[in-house]
């Protein structure tokens, strides 16, 4: 992923969910390397990596309320 992208898609997540980009980029390298470790096609990785990323961060925000 180029790094303007990753650095949007964190920006991104951290504003929509209140969280900080240093937590979302944590979360983003770590979901990434699990996803990417032995794929032959990384075409959609961004977009599911996305996707498990705003939803670790929903359930945590419901696990705190």
């Amino acid at each position: 992923m180029a790094p303007s992208n990753f650095e949007h898609v964190v920006r991104s997540i951290a504003s929509d969910t209140n969280t900080p980009a240093e937590t979302v980029s944590k979360m983003y390298a770590d979901v990434w390397a699990e996803y990417s470790d032995g794929a032959r096609v990384l075409d959609y990785l961004t977009v599911l990596v996305t996707k498990r990323v705003r939803e670790n961060l929903r359930s945590v925000s419901k696990d705190r309320h």
